[in-house]
Formats: structure tokens, C-alpha cells, sequence
């Protein structure tokens, strides 16, 4: 099974070349299951609802309850922002848990829970987008809490593992995702682990989804970093769940432009049977 991570950078930039180029590389990959952040939304028209449609997938999709930050960045009011699956399978079941904001203005977190009629068995899939300022890691903390509750909640019931996607952030080594993980820290829901996938990519491939290397992002002046993730439970029986491969996508032009301001995360994992 085949997952994949994906920042799409709402309609900032030439937003309709990097749709094309979005599609061009998800076509190429033939991803399984996708999660999505910074869908769009406007005047009928949904950006997941394109990709599947063109690739022939299963959708869903959340909009954010706070979306004003991204639409005045943009000037375009009315438009819609939030995260977004695609699956090669029905989607059975979803729900959404809100997480905590900020002081301040809610910017309108959520984690998308969708459950998935896979051939082996159901996969409890969850894509997510956490606060973004670089100073706002206690503010992620208490997300990562509550999204684990939910995962924890949401996650069970079948023999393969919770898979969490989204664009979490935050650096690697960062409170935030060794509490996500479970276990280099306390888990926050005892118990409960996620590993992150890419500890088992191979030594020295190269890592950042916030890259230098991107025009949208050079003008940021670096770090180049992770911040992109796939995670999933431990391997249930038969090794279901566990990571095969896992590498970047997305990481350079296609047809002129840079589909994002995010590289993806592609995850092949074992389907246990």
C-alpha cells in the first residue's frame, strides 16, 4: 500500500500550473491512500475533488472553521482551506476532531479521521495540519495530545495499524513529535505509539520537505527541514502496517514549476498479506 503526505499550498503562487504539476506527479506515484493539506475550496470547484476525478480515486474532505488567515495572505474571501484524503477504496467512515488554538485568533487546526474498505482489511487513515509559527511548540504539544486521543480513539477495530499523515511543523527532534511518537518520550495516551516512517529511509537520502532548494521557500532563509510526516502505529499481524519504503516526492520542477512549497512524503507499507 502506497501513502503519500502532501502540502499543496493552497492557490498561492501560479496556483493552476502547480495544480497541473500536483497532478502530474500523483499520477506518476499512483499513491493508494493521500493525505492532503491546504485544500481549496471556491465557488463549487474543490482541489481534492479535481485530483480524484482525474486520477480516478475515492475523496473527502474538511473545511477549516477558521479560515481568514490564508484568504486575507491571498485576498481571496469566500475561498475555502482545510485538509483532504484520497483512497483508492471507499471511504466508510470519517469524523474530524478540532484541536486546540492559540492565544489569540483561532487558526483552525483539525485532524480528518476517514476509514477505509482496503481488500485486506479496514485502514484507519488521519491527515492533519498543525500551527505554524516556529515559536508555537507548546501550542503543537497540546495538539499532538489531542490528536493522539483521537487516534487512540479511532484507530482500532482492524488488523492494520493507524496511519497519520500531515504537515506537522515542526522539526524532527521537536517536543512536539517525540510526543507524537510515544517512544522517546511519556506517549500522550499511555500505550500508544506512532513511529515515525522515515526512520526507516535510507542513510542519507535527502530529508527536507521545507527545502532551500524551492523557490517558494528560499525566500525564508532556511532551515531546510522535515516538517512533513507519515506515521504509523506498531505492525499488526502478518507485519500489516509496517514501512517498506519511504522517500520525498514532488522535490523539484515539473513542466517549468515547482508544484509546491512542500516536497511529499511517499510510504510503501506491507498490506500483511
Amino acid at each position: 500500500m502506497r501513502v503519500l503526505t502532501w502540502n499543496v499550498w493552497w492557490r498561492f503562487g501560479p496556483w493552476e500550473r502547480r495544480r497541473a504539476a500536483l497532478l502530474t506527479v500523483l499520477r506518476e506515484l499512483r499513491p493508494d491512500v493521500v493525505g492532503l493539506q491546504e485544500v481549496w475550496e471556491r465557488d463549487g470547484e474543490n482541489l481534492a475533488r479535481w485530483f480524484a476525478e482525474a486520477l480516478g480515486l475515492h475523496w473527502t474532505w474538511e473545511p477549516s472553521r477558521a479560515p481568514g488567515e490564508w484568504q486575507r495572505r491571498a485576498g481571496e474571501p469566500g475561498t475555502g482551506f482545510g485538509n483532504a484524503v484520497l483512497s483508492r477504496w471507499p471511504v466508510v467512515e470519517r469524523a474530524v476532531a478540532q484541536l486546540p488554538a492559540p492565544d489569540g485568533p483561532d487558526d483552525g487546526r483539525a485532524v480528518l479521521f476517514t476509514r477505509l474498505a482496503a481488500p485486506g482489511g479496514d485502514v484507519p487513515f488521519f491527515t492533519t495540519h498543525l500551527t505554524s509559527p516556529p515559536y508555537a511548540s507548546a501550542v503543537r504539544c497540546a495538539q499532538v495530545a489531542a490528536l493522539v486521543e483521537f487516534v487512540a480513539k479511532r484507530g482500532g477495530g482492524t488488523p492494520f495499524p493507524p496511519v497519520v499523515t500531515g504537515d506537522f511543523n515542526a522539526f524532527p527532534d521537536s517536543d512536539e513529535i517525540r510526543l507524537l511518537g510515544g517512544y522517546r518520550t511519556a506517549p500522550a495516551v499511555p500505550g500508544h505509539v506512532l513511529i515515525d516512517a522515515w526512520e526507516y529511509a535510507e542513510p542519507g537520502a535527502p530529508s527536507a520537505t521545507w527545502d532551500m532548494a524551492n523557490p517558494y521557500v528560499a525566500a525564508s532563509f532556511g532551515p531546510s527541514v522535515r516538517i512533513d510526516y507519515v506515521h504509523v502505529g506498531p505492525p499488526g499481524p502478518a507485519g500489516a502496517g509496517r514501512v517498506l519504503a519511504v522517500r520525498r516526492a514532488g522535490d523539484g520542477p515539473v513542466g517549468g514549476v515547482w508544484p509546491s512549497d512542500h516536497a511529499a512524503v511517499v510510504v510503501d507499507l506491507a498490506d500483511g498479506s
